[in-house]
């Protein structure tokens, strides 16, 4: 019998668990926005930063997704890195 890897995330399950949504949500937009806002070489390096975040979330939780929601994850995720190169 084959294993569903399509199962949902359980709330309070991941490693991230203990950080209170809001928080995280509010953290993620300050380092977007001072990166945006700083340009060159600091602000490259803080959306960047933030890319790879996105990047190693993206890819722990992919077995999890539907295709619609990698598709949705992969696109934010170029969106970042362009953003990223554009400030430079």
């Amino acid at each position: 019998m084959a294993r569903d890897n399509k199962r949902t995330l359980i709330p309070g399950a991941g490693p991230l668990s203990r950080v209170p949504a809001p928080a995280a949500f509010a953290l993620v937009l300050a380092v977007f926005l001072l990166g945006v806002w700083l340009r060159g070489t600091v602000g490259a390096l803080l959306l960047g930063l933030l890319a790879l975040g996105v990047a190693a979330l993206l890819a722990t939780t992919w077995p999890l997704l539907t295709p619609s929601a990698r598709v949705l994850r992969v696109l934010v995720l170029g969106v970042l890195v362009l953003i990223t190169v554009s400030v430079l």
